[in-house]
Parts: structure tokens; sequence; C-alpha cells
């Protein structure tokens, strides 16, 4: 997944807009119009690294002439103490988007980052670990950027792009079957299918769902439903699973583990930003 040029330009000038209102009253202020500045963005953490292009888009469109040297780029490992990048123009310009960038930055490159030690912990065993629709309103292409960075795969962007038919879409529908009826008429293929239970997957299996998704089940009822299923769905495990249990719940069998905890609950990594004169 890439940021289009043009999403990044969109969201910082609302993330500007947001912060900056009618003008930054402390910079305007108490620094000299034509003072510069020499910004050194700083890992003070092991991280991996995830909107830094968004993070510089910040800077330039506040400073349209500031000039950027980067020694990393988005989806390295990055240690403690390595320096990210720097940044050198108008010092107005810097300290107004400072907070903006920074802000970006470390929350990409803390979704990133948890998202590479699940990517981590299942590595070798061929599953793929996918991300989800449980992302902030606003943020979802940035967040989903920033999972595909840590090396997860992404599922369907938002309800658009993809079928998944769910606990409420079976009760409201009439049943597991007339719900992939209803969506087959419609002309929609690679339907998935929410199952909680082993006779839910029964159900889906015989009427012809593409995937599965098994939710909540234990390591034990997940080798009944691959068992049940013998290659003729893909299967995806979910709810609740963490770093201490993934790997048990990939060694089930399954061929993917969605994981809402990687844009839902990653803390933003410490990225510091250092000033010099110039």
């Amino acid at each position: 997944m890439k940021l289009a040029p043009e999403a990044i330009d969109d969201f910082v000038h609302r993330a500007l807009d947001e912060d900056l209102g009618a003008g930054d009253l402390t910079s305007n202020s108490v620094i000299p119009k034509d003072a510069r500045l020499l910004a050194t963005l700083g890992a003070r953490e092991p991280l991996v690294l995830a909107g830094l292009p968004a993070a510089l888009a910040v800077f330039r469109a506040l400073d349209p002439a500031c000039r950027s040297d980067t020694q990393n780029k988005d989806g390295d490992r990055v240690h403690e103490g390595d320096v990210i990048g720097t940044v050198e123009g108008a010092a107005r310009s810097l300290l107004s988007a400072e907070r903006t960038a920074l802000n970006i930055l470390q929350h990409l490159s803390g979704i990133a980052t948890l998202t590479r030690r699940y990517v981590d912990e299942i590595a070798g065993t061929g599953a793929v670990l996918l991300d989800t629709r449980k992302t902030i309103p606003g943020l979802r292409h940035l967040q989903k950027y920033a999972t595909a960075v840590g090396g997860a795969q992404n599922h369907r962007i938002g309800l658009y792009d993809g079928v998944l038919i769910k606990d409420n879409h079976v009760a409201v529908a009439g049943g597991i079957e007339a719900a992939i009826v209803a969506a087959r008429a419609a002309g929609l293929e690679d339907v998935e299918v929410e199952c909680d239970t082993l006779d839910q997957v029964r159900d889906a299996l015989d009427a012809g769902a593409a995937r599965l998704l098994l939710d909540n089940m234990t390591p034990d009822t997940l080798r009944e439903a691959v068992k049940l299923s013998a290659g003729r769905a893909r299967l995806e495990a979910s709810g609740g699973i963490t770093l201490d249990t993934i790997r048990a719940v990939v060694e089930t069998g399954v061929d993917y583990i969605s994981v809402g905890r990687i844009t839902q609950s990653a803390p933003a990594v410490d990225i510091g930003l250092d000033y010099a004169s110039v």
C-alpha cells in the first residue's frame, strides 16, 4: 500500500488547519522573522519507521523552501540514538510544524513497530497477518499504510471493497446460507463469513463461502475448523489475539490472523526533534 501525494497533502492541510487556526501566537511573537533552524529527527527507542513522507510534507507546507536530508526510509528498523533525518528552514515555520509532524511520525511508526512484532512472532509459518477496520475515522489510509510498512497485509480498506457477512448480517438475512445466496445474487465474489461455532463453519462451507472468519475460537476449536474445511475455504482467525497467543493460533493451520490491536492499541514511539540555529 502506498500513500498518494494528494492524500498526504489533503491530510496535512486538515491537520495544520486544526492546529494553527489563525496562526502560531507563540512562534510569531517570539521568533524573529529571518531566524533559521536546523532540526534533527532522532529515535529515542528502537522502532520501525513509518510516516516520514507525511511528516516532511508538514514542514514543506509551512516552508516550501525548507531542505530535508533523510538517513532512513519507511520500513527501516531504526535503533535508539539513530538520526532519522534533518530539516532546515525558517525557524517560525519549523516550530509551528513540529508537533503536527511528530504526532504523525510517532503514531504511524508506533503502528508499524507493533505490527512488525506480530509479524516476527509468526515468521516461517506461512500464515499472513491482517489489519482490520478498527481505525480512527479520518486516519484509516494512513494507519493501514503503517500496518503494511510493518509487514501486515491490508484486509478490506472499507465496506466498499470486500464482502464480510457478520453475525448481525446473518441474523437479519435469515441465516448463513440465505446471506451467501443473496450476496452471490448481487454478483459478489470471494464472500467471507464470520463463524462463532463449528456448526456455523459447516453451514458456511456447505453454502460455498470462499473464506471464513473464525471469531474468538480456542486453538482446539480452530484445529477442528481446519479439519472441517479441508482446504475448501481460506481460514482467518480473529478475536483477542495477542503477542503471547498468536503463535499458538497460527500453529492450528489457519491461513490468516487479523489483529485489531495493531491499529487500535499501538502506543506512539518516542521520536525527538532537536534544533540548532543556522
